[in-house]
C-alpha cells in the first residue's frame, strides 16, 4: 500500500527544473529535462509519489479520461519497481509519452489532496515511468498469439488512430494506418513543436507497432489517392480518426491581406523545417512584429515557435478576461477549473493581452500595399446576455508584420467522405456515430475528434481505445479488448 503518511512529511510540489530559457530558446530540443536513471531525480520523484494517499474513492481516475490506475502506479513507482509500474500504466493508456507531455493534466485537478495541498505530480510522474521503461528495454512488442484473417484500415495516425490501430492489431487483425503526410503521426508529428514532444517519441512507439504487425501507409490521402469506397472494398472494417482539422475563421475587414495565417499552417511548416524537410515559402516569424490570436495551446505553440525564430515582438491576444490564479469557487473540487496559466513559451518571452477583441486587420501602403501592417483592437465588453462585443472607444492599434489566427477548430474534413459514402454528419459538422462508434455506413467506424469535436489528447487515446473494442466486437462476435466505453458515455463527459 502507499506510504500512509507521505502527504503529511512532503507537503510541496517538486518538480526537475525546465532547461534555462536563454539556452533552449537556442534549438528545438524539449524544454523539460527528463533524465531516466538519474539517481537525484529519481529521488524527487520517489517523494512525490509518496504523497498520494491511495484514496478510497481516488477521484483522479474520474478525472482522467483513461481511467489511469493512478494510485497503482505512483505507490510502484514510490518503491522503483518500474516493471509493474508500466504494465499498470500501459493497461489503461496506449501512449504516456505523449499524455505525460502534452495533456494538460486533468487528474491532476481532481487530485484529492488537491482540496488543502498541491496536487501529486501525476504527469511528471507518468512520463519518468515511461521514459524509465525505455531506458530499461521493459517496452516490447506484443505480437499476437493469432491472426483472426480480418483486416482493418485507420485512416488517420493521431491519437485516437494510433491507439485504435495498436488495439486491433493486438487482438489478431491486420491494421494498416493511413496518413495523407509524409509520415505518421498526424498533429503529434506536425502540429506539436518539439520543445514539447521531441519526435523520436513517436519514432520509437512507432517501431514497436511496425513489430506488432501494423503497417502504415504515409503520403495518401483518403477520399482523393485512394476513394472511400475503395477502402471500403479492400478491407473489413474502417475507422476514421482523421481529428478535427478546419479551423476557425475570423472574418473582419482586411483579412484578404497577405502575412494572416492559421496557426496550424505556421506549426506545420517549422516542425518540417525542423524535421530536416524542405519547405518553400515558409512562413516564419524573424524580425516581424507577430500576433497570436488565440490564448490556447495551439497560440502557446506558436508563440515558443516565434520566439525560436527570433520574432521583434509576440503578442498573444484573447478575446476575454484573464483567468484567476486560484480554483474559483463556481469551478469547485474535483472539476477541472479554469485557471490562469503560464505555459514554458510564456515563461520564454512575449506579451499576454486579455479583453483584446480584434476589430481589423489593417493594411500598409505604398510597397507594404497588400500586406498587414497592424490590428485594431478594442476592449471587450460583456453584455448582459454574456454576449462579448468591441467597446465603443476603446479602439487601438498595435503593429502586426504577421498574423497567426489560433481560435481552434471547428470540425473535421468530411466533404469527400459524406460525397463517396453518404455518411452522415451531427448538426456540428462531426461525422454522426451511434453508441458503438458505428458510422451510418457499414462496417465504418470514427473515433476521437473527427466524431467529438477538438478536444484533448486522452480523449482521443480513450476513444481510440473504445472503438476498437467495438471493432474488434463487429468483426470476431465479441471482444476481450479493454475500455468498450459507449460514445454516448463519453459525451457526458467535458
Amino acid at each position: 500500500m502507499a506510504d500512509p503518511r507521505g502527504f503529511l512529511k512532503v507537503r510541496e510540489r517538486e518538480l526537475p527544473p525546465n532547461r534555462p530559457v536563454p539556452v533552449r530558446l537556442l534549438d528545438w530540443r524539449e524544454v523539460h529535462e527528463h533524465r531516466a536513471g538519474n539517481p537525484d531525480d529519481i529521488l524527487v520523484l520517489g517523494r512525490q509519489a509518496g504523497r498520494c494517499m491511495d484514496c478510497g474513492i481516488p477521484f483522479c481516475h474520474q478525472g482522467c479520461p483513461l481511467g489511469n490506475l493512478i494510485p497503482d502506479w505512483n505507490d510502484l513507482t514510490r518503491q522503483q519497481q518500474w516493471g509493474d509500474a508500466i504494465e499498470r500504466l500501459h493497461a489503461t493508456n496506449n501512449f504516456p509519452e505523449f499524455t505525460g507531455r502534452i495533456c494538460p493534466a486533468p487528474c491532476e485537478s481532481a487530485c484529492v489532496l488537491g482540496i488543502n495541498q498541491p496536487p501529486v505530480t501525476i504527469k511528471q510522474i507518468e512520463v519518468s515511468i515511461i521514459d524509465e521503461a525505455f531506458d530499461r528495454g521493459l517496452v516490447t512488442p506484443q505480437v499476437p498469439h493469432r491472426l483472426s484473417g480480418a483486416t482493418v484500415a485507420v485512416v488517420g495516425s493521431g491519437p485516437a488512430g494510433l491507439a485504435a490501430a495498436q488495439q486491433l492489431t493486438r487482438a489478431g487483425h491486420t491494421v494498416a494506418v493511413y496518413e495523407r503526410d509524409d509520415a505518421i503521426g498526424g498533429l503529434l508529428r506536425y502540429g506539436v513543436p518539439d520543445f514539447k514532444l521531441e519526435k523520436s517519441h513517436i519514432d520509437r512507439r512507432l517501431d514497436q507497432m511496425k513489430a506488432e504487425g501494423t503497417r502504415f501507409r504515409p503520403g495518401i490521402e483518403i477520399g482523393r489517392d485512394l476513394t472511400w469506397d475503395e477502402l471500403r472494398a479492400r478491407y473489413d472494417a474502417v475507422v476514421v480518426a482523421t481529428g478535427a482539422t478546419v479551423p476557425r475563421e475570423l472574418p473582419l475587414p482586411g483579412r484578404e491581406l497577405e502575412g494572416i495565417h492559421f496557426a496550424m499552417e505556421y506549426l506545420h511548416q517549422s516542425n518540417a523545417v525542423v524535421a530536416g524537410r524542405e519547405v518553400a515559402d515558409q512562413i516564419v516569424a524573424t524580425g516581424k512584429h507577430v500576433v497570436i490570436i488565440g490564448g490556447g495551446d495551439t497560440g502557446s505553440d506558436c508563440l515558443g515557435t516565434a520566439l525560436r525564430q527570433q520574432a521583434a515582438s509576440v503578442t498573444t491576444l484573447a478575446i476575454g478576461k484573464q483567468p484567476p490564479t486560484d480554483r474559483p469557487q463556481h469551478q469547485p473540487w474535483p472539476t477541472d477549473p479554469l485557471v490562469f496559466e503560464v505555459s514554458s513559451s510564456h515563461e520564454e518571452g512575449g506579451e499576454r493581452d486579455f479583453l483584446a477583441s480584434t476589430v481589423a486587420f489593417v493594411g500598409g501602403s505604398g510597397d507594404d500595399a497588400g500586406h498587414v501592417r497592424a490590428l485594431r483592437l478594442a476592449t471587450t465588453e460583456y453584455l448582459a446576455d454574456g454576449r462579448r462585443v468591441p467597446m465603443a472607444g476603446t479602439e487601438r492599434e498595435i503593429p502586426a508584420d504577421l498574423v497567426l489566427v489560433a481560435m481552434g477548430f471547428t470540425g473535421p474534413e468530411t466533404a469527400e467522405l459524406v460525397e463517396q459514402t453518404g455518411a452522415d454528419l451531427t448538426g456540428r459538422g462531426l461525422v454522426a456515430r451511434g453508441d458503438d462508434y458505428a458510422t451510418s455506413v457499414p462496417g465504418v467506424f470514427v473515433a476521437g475528434d473527427a466524431g467529438r469535436g477538438q478536444s484533448l489528447i486522452v480523449w482521443a487515446i480513450a476513444e481510440g481505445r473504445a472503438a476498437a473494442a467495438s471493432v474488434d466486437a463487429y468483426l470476431s462476435g465479441a471482444t476481450e479488448l479493454p475500455f468498450p466505453v459507449t460514445a454516448s458515455t463519453v459525451a457526458l463527459r467535458p
